[in-house]
C-alpha cells in the first residue's frame, strides 16, 4: 500500500535553528496518527511545509504520489489535504451556516457577483456537516458569538467542507476547558470515520494522544525522535525525560 502522505530528506532552518533536519516520513491512509513535543520542536513547521505554507530547503513531499513540495496551499487543498489551526480561522462577522458555505465556495468556485452564497452551494451538504459537528442548532449564530469550544468544531467543519482525505488538526484542544476536551474530540474523531478521512493532530494532553492516537510521532529539535504505537512511544525513556518531564 502507498503511502497517503510521504516527505523525503526535508531540511529547513532558521538562522541557526534547524526546524526540520532532513525528514522521513510516511502517513498512511486509516491512521490516526497524533504529534508531540514541546513548543519550538518543529511540529507545526513541519504541518507548514507538508501544507504549502512554508517551502523547505531541501527535500519532498508526496501527497498520494503526487509531488506538492512547490505547490501553494489553495492547490494542495484541492487536492484533498485539508487543515484546522491552534487559533480557528474563522469568519466572525458571519454565521456558523455561512463561514460553511465560504469554505465550499473556496473549494469548487462559482461565486459571481450575482450569485447569492446560499445558492453556490449544496445546502444538503452544509446540513449535514453542521449536524455531523453537533452545530446544526447554531447554524443561524455569529461565528463571533461561540464559545471556543464550538469554534474549534467551526474550523473542523470548515476543513471538512474541503472534502479532504487527510485532516492536520493543530492542538484541537487548546483553549478549551479541560471537562470538555474529551467530548470535542469524540465529536472531531466520529466526523472522520464518518467521512473517512485520515486524522493527524498535535497535542499536548497524553490522555487525548492515548485514546485517540493509532500512531505517535515525538518531536525533537527538528527531527522525529521516536514513532511508533502509542505505548511504545510514551514508554520510551528519551520521550518520557524530554517531553513528558519525567524525572
Amino acid at each position: 500500500m502507498s503511502a497517503l502522505l510521504q516527505t523525503t530528506g526535508l531540511q529547513l532552518a532558521f538562522g541557526g535553528v534547524v526546524a526540520a533536519d532532513s525528514i522521513d516520513f510516511e502517513l498512511y491512509s486509516g491512521e490516526r496518527l497524533a504529534v508531540i513535543g514541546q513548543n519550538g520542536a518543529g511540529k507545526t513547521t513541519f504541518i507548514n511545509i507538508c501544507t504549502g505554507f512554508i517551502k523547505p530547503t531541501s527535500g519532498r513531499v508526496f501527497f498520494n504520489g503526487q509531488d506538492i513540495t512547490q505547490r501553494e496551499p489553495r492547490h494542495i487543498v484541492r487536492l484533498g489535504l485539508a487543515r484546522s489551526f491552534q487559533l480557528p480561522q474563522l469568519f466572525l462577522d458571519h454565521t456558523v451556516r455561512q463561514c460553511l458555505e465560504i469554505a465550499a465556495v473556496g473549494r469548487r468556485g462559482g461565486l459571481s457577483f450575482w450569485t447569492p452564497l446560499s445558492d453556490a452551494v449544496d445546502k444538503h451538504e452544509v446540513d449535514d456537516t453542521l449536524a455531523l459537528v453537533g452545530l446544526r442548532e447554531r447554524a443561524e449564530v455569529s461565528a463571533m458569538a461561540l464559545p471556543e469550544g464550538q469554534r474549534k468544531l467551526l474550523d473542523v467543519a470548515m476543513a471538512l467542507m474541503l472534502r479532504p482525505q487527510l485532516m492536520i488538526m493543530d492542538e484541537p484542544t487548546s483553549g478549551v476547558a479541560s471537562e470538555d476536551k474529551m467530548l470535542l474530540m469524540d465529536t472531531v474523531m466520529q466526523a472522520m470515520r464518518e467521512r473517512q478521512v485520515t486524522p493527524w493532530f498535535v497535542e499536548h494532553d497524553i490522555d487525548i494522544v492515548r485514546r485517540y492516537a493509532t500512531r505517535v510521532a515525538a518531536w525533537i529539535a527538528g527531527r522525529i525522535a521516536a514513532d511508533g504505537t502509542p505505548d511504545e512511544v510514551l514508554s520510551n525513556s528519551q520521550i518520557r525525560r524530554e517531553i513528558l518531564g519525567d524525572r
